[in-house]
C-alpha cells in the first residue's frame, strides 16, 4: 500500500531535519576561548558551509585567510580537497600551518563555475574530512547547493576568497559564518628576528550567534591558533555589530 505523496514529503522533510540536526552538533572548535563561546555548540560546525576572505588585497592578508583555512583542514578527521584556479599554493607553507601535502589532494580548475562542480562533488563524497575551494564570486544559489552537499556527508565546506575585497563582505550567501582575517605585526622578539605571525580573525557573519574580533597568534604546526601572552588576561571591549574581544 502506497503512502499519501504528501505524508512521503513530510517524512522526508523530518528526516533532512533530523539528519542536520545531528550533523550540526558536531564542531570543531578553535581551542580559543572567546571565539568558541560565540559559535553554537563551542565550534565551527561540520557538514555546514562557511566563508574565509582577506581583509584586503594585500599578499598578507591573503596569505593569512589561506592559513586560516589551512589550519582548519589539518585538525579535520580525513583528507582534504583544496580546489584552485591557479597553482600558485606553497606546500610547505601549508604544512607549517598543520596541513601537511600527504593529507591534501590538491585540483585545479578553469574557472567559478569548474571549480563550484568540484567543491561540490568532494561534498558529495563523503570520504573528505574538508573541501576548501577558492572563489572570486560565491553567489546565492551555489552557495545553497554546497550548503545541502556538506550537510548530506556532514564534511566540513571552506570557501576561500583572498581577493574578495570590501563588496563581497555584505554580500549574502548560504554559509553559516563569514570570517574576515588580516595580518598584523608579529611580537618582538628580545634578540633579532620575526615572531610569531599574529591575526585580527574577524567574524563578520554567524546565522545562529554573535560576531566579533579576535586578536590571535597564527596558526602553529597542529593547526592551532593561541592567546597571546600579553593580551590573555585583558578585559573584552564592547564593538559594533557584536562581541569585540582583544584576547
Amino acid at each position: 500500500m502506497r503512502s499519501h505523496p504528501a505524508i512521503e514529503g513530510l517524512r522526508a522533510r523530518i528526516a533532512r531535519i533530523e539528519r542536520t540536526s545531528r550533523q550540526h552538533a558536531a564542531v570543531l572548535a578553535f581551542g580559543v576561548a572567546d571565539i568558541d563561546i560565540v559559535l553554537p555548540g563551542g565550534g565551527l560546525a561540520l557538514g555546514a558551509l562557511h566563508e574565509v576572505m582577506g581583509a584586503g588585497r594585500a599578499n598578507g592578508d591573503s596569505a593569512a585567510a589561506m592559513l586560516f583555512c589551512a589550519g582548519l583542514a589539518a585538525r579535520t578527521s580525513g583528507p582534504a580537497l583544496w580546489c584552485v584556479a591557479q597553482p600558485d599554493l606553497f606546500a610547505p607553507g601549508l604544512a607549517q600551518a598543520g596541513l601537511h601535502p600527504d593529507q591534501v589532494i590538491f585540483v585545479e580548475a578553469r574557472g567559478d563555475k569548474a571549480l563550484l562542480a568540484c567543491c561540490e562533488e568532494g561534498l558529495r563524497h563523503g570520504g573528505l574530512g574538508v573541501v576548501v575551494a577558492e572563489l572570486s564570486l560565491l553567489p546565492m544559489i551555489a552557495s545553497r547547493r554546497l550548503q545541502l552537499a556538506a550537510e548530506s556527508s556532514g564534511t566540513l565546506a571552506l570557501i576561500l576568497r583572498r581577493w574578495a575585497g570590501d563588496k563581497a563582505a555584505g554580500e549574502p550567501n548560504a554559509a553559516h559564518t563569514r570570517w574576515r582575517i588580516a595580518a598584523l605585526p608579529s611580537a618582538k622578539l628580545p634578540t633579532p628576528g620575526i615572531g610569531r605571525a599574529r591575526w585580527q580573525v574577524e567574524l563578520l557573519r554567524n546565522r545562529h550567534g554573535a560576531t566579533g574580533i579576535f586578536e590571535v597568534e597564527a596558526c602553529d604546526a597542529q593547526g592551532c591558533l593561541a592567546v597571546p601572552a600579553e593580551l590573555a588576561h585583558r578585559p573584552a571591549v564592547s564593538g559594533h555589530g557584536g562581541q569585540r574581544a582583544t584576547l
